[in-house]
């Protein structure tokens, strides 16, 4: 027996209305949550059609990409899980294009992940065809983890309200990051690697930490909806306990030529699955929310960075770092995805990319921004003085100060009683 996917009712509709599309091969992304006993697929997510590509072909790349940036939009306990195609072409004709489209998608996603998994995580991926002539449904996993994983047969099962009894945990929790950079002259790609190294580290203290739901530490054993009726909603506060690194940045003196500082006060969510949820799994979830959504911030401002690099030959530009805004799937009962707003954009540009990354029409109105505020006068020298302190600390002999090629971030500074962030980039 292979595993089973309870699958929201809504998504069958959605499927169906994709078939309507006559002569065109359809693929996209199914999005979900996975446990030990079943999976749950809550949202599926057509590709966006790719211009001047013809209608039945399959572009692996496109496909994937797309899957990466859906992930950056998806709350804790939430994950793409799978990919679909609606095709003409018979299923035993196209199983071989969907197993390395599936492997290639969760390739590229995992390759973006600072979180450790567990040794309890499913490594199922599924893959479904449906024949836009005959409706015939195929339901297929691989093991993402075995590279010479065959085809299983699965079970695909719709139903009604799969999400109305999932439990939603949430916490703010104050980010206070620092990035020592390298002397010398340095890359795009030197730095990135920097970055990411120095995220790893903070991952793993995230990963650490203890989480106390409503003020309290619970087993890890214990269900989350025990005593409470099945279909109320749920909600938890989760503070997250952080003990502090062995060693602090200030308590080394090393050469650096620059340094990346990002402080701010973030949203996190996660989504629990409501057979029967343990506390353990909603404070892994809550934990990997945390990890991704700060990395996802992180890349964002690299791309910005170099954007900035590409503009401004002077290399003193400010970059605020986006902050998270939600939008509820109707529907799917307490379930959102997330969106990242830079400090120029409007609720217009995040319900584009919801349609465009997620097909999913929502209102201007639909859209949550406040869960994270951004503040709307700081005060640029204060800014500077604080970039000019962290300075004196990591300042290198004179004849080294030209070393850095390209723009080196000095600071990122922000308050705490919000959520936005700016990163101040000077020479060193």
């Amino acid at each position: 027996m292979g595993r089973g996917y309870i699958v929201e009712e809504a998504v069958e509709s959605y499927l169906s209305q994709l078939c309507e599309v006559k002569s065109t091969t359809t693929t996209g992304l199914l999005i979900g949550q996975s446990s030990a006993q079943r999976d749950y697929i809550v949202m599926a997510s057509r590709t966006p059609p790719k211009e001047d590509s013809p209608g039945n072909s399959l572009d692996k790349d496109w496909v994937t990409e797309h899957a990466r940036q859906v992930s950056r939009m998806l709350p804790g306990g939430l994950f793409v899980l799978g990919v679909f195609i609606i095709t003409e072409v018979d299923a035993k004709d196209i199983q071989a294009t969907l197993r390395q489209l599936v492997f290639s998608v969760e390739n590229l996603i995992s390759s973006e992940r600072f979180w450790s998994p567990a040794d309890d995580d499913v490594t199922d991926c599924v893959t479904l065809h449906i024949n836009s002539k005959t409706r015939k449904t195929v339901c297929r996993t691989f093991d993402i983890k075995d590279p010479k994983s065959m085809a299983k047969p699965a079970d695909w099962k719709y139903q009604s309200a799969v999400c109305s009894s999932w439990v939603t945990v949430s916490c703010c929790l104050n980010v206070n990051i620092y990035f020592p950079l390298p002397t010398g002259p340095n890359t795009p790609e030197k730095i990135e690697k920097c970055i990411k190294d120095e995220l790893k580290i903070w991952a793993q203290q995230i990963e650490s930490g203890v989480c106390l739901l409503d003020g309290k530490k619970v087993p890890d054993d214990v269900e989350l909806t025990t005593g409470q009726r099945r279909n109320a909603k749920q909600a938890y506060t989760v503070q997250l306990l952080i003990s502090p690194c062995e060693q602090q940045f200030s308590d080394v003196v090393q050469k650096c030529g620059g340094s990346v500082s990002i402080k701010g006060a973030v949203h996190c969510r996660a989504y629990v699955h409501g057979n029967k949820p343990k506390a353990k799994l909603a404070e892994r979830l809550l934990k990997r929310d945390i990890i991704s959504m700060v990395a996802t911030r992180v890349h964002m401002l690299l791309e910005e960075l170099m954007t900035a690099e590409g503009r401004n030959n002077n290399f003193a530009v400010e970059l605020s770092i986006p902050r998270r805004i939600f939008c509820p799937v109707k529907g799917r009962g307490p379930v959102s995805v997330c969106d990242y707003q830079f400090s120029d954009e409007g609720p217009l540009e995040a319900t584009e990319r919801l349609k465009e990354m997620l097909d999913l029409d929502a209102a201007e109105e639909d859209i949550d921004t406040t869960q994270e505020i951004t503040p709307e006068n700081i005060n640029t020298e204060t800014i500077e003085s604080k970039a000019e302190i962290i300075e004196e600390k990591v300042e290198d002999p004179a004849p080294q100060r030209n070393n850095y090629i390209g723009v080196v971030m000095a600071s990122a500074v922000a308050l705490l009683a919000t959520a936005a962030s700016l990163l101040y980039l000077t020479d060193v």
